[in-house]
């Protein structure tokens, strides 16, 4: 421990930003990740503020052996960008977002969450593909894919890249794009963090300034019908539309749910749309003339909508997804009953999203397994008490197990933790992966960066 005990005062000298080591005030907050399940306790969490800080903690790193962990936003549910007794490359103080409104581009810091991104594209009327929740890094969020509200339109995430900055196991700056270091780039497109530190990328923005929502909320025993409606209405649907359909705990916190709602089980429809007010309201008529008992229509900012979903810290966290060819009635039926597994009340989302649109007419073969798959069911459990983590495990299991029969097989992994090797693999695919373990032994050959969903070098 006196070895690393000099190393980091070592560092400390070439440091720009704040080392944390556990007797130094503000390590315990420095720690915390969203999901509060993950409890482990660094020897080192370095809060970069360059990319020198980001190439001298990765030397700090070789030199002593410790475990690498990187923390852009901290939200995967895994708790991948924490490690018990190595070091955290921590980038959120690297959360600059830089809009060029001519170009139509941003160039966003390693460290920036979604609300970062959104706020400053917004102000330009442009946006991208950003995810579901305001508190989501975007680094992890693109390089796994990025999946959002606006795929429909616009594509995942990561089809609106550009370029990524990118250091090396070695410590080597390395930039990706279609022109430069192509293979790096396209591993980039879903490989998530195997390759190196994402210290910046820059991603295409479109105009978006009209943007509303409809929220409609019936009892639990209305799902089957609710749902079917649902389906059908997102079948016919123009691009414009995304959004899913939730089972829910409902509160009388959000002022449109009724009294008699207030701590049940309850079914909830978000519509979003690109486009004015009176769009939403007129591809949900079918679903209004279903009575929902809860109803907001209305037009937001769409940087609004990406805080207005998000979960509150300090809750335990469990999730995965399966990826359907097809959404019959047995499959609804099932996905409904499935529901009554969820614990009631808390936070936890019994969920189904709407795909397809450009995310299926996308023609660059990036490594995504799941771009045909038109439907994702993602159990998204949220509790507060340990007692209940078996039993928000196995309700997650159970959801999806349940839909197999109608599963593709294809996963997109950032809906998921650790479910085992052979997951990763399907995130991929077979032929995706083993091109991905040959750029991993390119520029990862040690598998340094093997915290998260692990493409193991050849």
């Amino acid at each position: 421990m006196k070895d690393i005990d000099r190393a980091v005062e070592a560092l400390r000298t070439e440091f720009q930003g704040t080392l944390f080591t556990p007797d130094v005030g503000g390590y315990e907050d420095a720690r915390i990740l969203f999901n509060a399940m993950i409890d482990k306790r660094p020897a080192v969490i370095a809060q970069c503020a360059d990319v020198p800080d980001v190439q001298s903690a990765l030397r700090f790193a070789r030199e002593t052996g410790l475990e690498i962990a990187v923390r852009g936003g901290g939200h995967g549910v895994a708790g991948a960008a924490l490690t018990e007794g190595g070091i955290v490359i921590d980038l959120r103080r690297m959360n600059t977002v830089d809009v060029d409104p001519d170009a139509r581009t941003a160039t966003v810091g390693g460290g920036a969450t979604i609300g970062d991104l959104d706020g400053a594209t917004q102000a330009y009327g442009l946006a991208t593909t950003g995810g579901r929740a305001s508190t989501t890094g975007v680094g992890g969020f693109t390089l796994g894919g990025g999946s959002g509200w606006i795929e429909r339109k616009f594509g995942l995430a990561c089809d609106r890249l550009l370029s990524v900055d990118l250091i090396t196991a070695d410590g080597d700056p390395v930039r990706a794009s279609e022109t430069e270091n192509p293979d790096l780039f396209w591993a980039l497109h879903g490989g998530g963090g195997n390759f190196g530190v994402a210290t910046a990328m820059t991603f295409r923005l479109d105009p978006l300034t009209d943007f509303a929502i409809a929220l409609l909320l019936w009892p639990a025993a209305d799902g089957p019908e609710v749902m079917r409606l649902w389906r059908d209405v997102m079948d016919a649907a123009p691009d414009e539309a995304g959004g899913g359909l939730i089972f829910l705990t409902a509160t009388t916190e959000m002022p449109f749910v009724p009294e008699s709602l207030d701590g049940q089980l309850a079914v909830g429809v978000l519509v979003t749309w690109i486009g004015a007010e009176q769009g939403v309201r007129d591809l949900v008529r079918p679903l209004l003339d279903r009575k929902p008992v809860g109803e907001l229509i209305t037009a937001i900012p769409y940087a609004q909508l990406q805080s207005m979903l998000d979960d509150p810290p300090g809750m335990r966290n469990y999730w995965s997804a399966e990826h359907l060819a097809s959404l019959p009635d047995p499959a609804v039926d099932v996905f409904c009953a499935q529901a009554e597994g969820m614990i009631i009340p808390s936070g936890s989302q019994h969920a189904i999203l709407r795909l397809g649109g450009a995310v299926t007419r996308e023609t660059a073969d990036w490594p995504i397994s799941f771009r045909d798959a038109p439907w994702v069911v993602h159990p998204f459990g949220v509790w507060a008490d340990p007692a209940d983590d078996e039993r928000a495990r196995e309700w997650t299991r159970d959801l999806r197990a349940a839909l197999e029969p109608w599963s593709t097989g294809a996963v997109y992994l950032n809906f998921t933790g650790d479910e085992g090797h052979e997951r990763v693999v399907a995130g991929y695919g077979k032929a995706n992966y083993d091109r991905l373990a040959g750029i991993k032994s390119q520029y990862d050959p040690g598998n340094l960066f093997h915290l998260n969903h692990n493409i193991r070098p050849l």
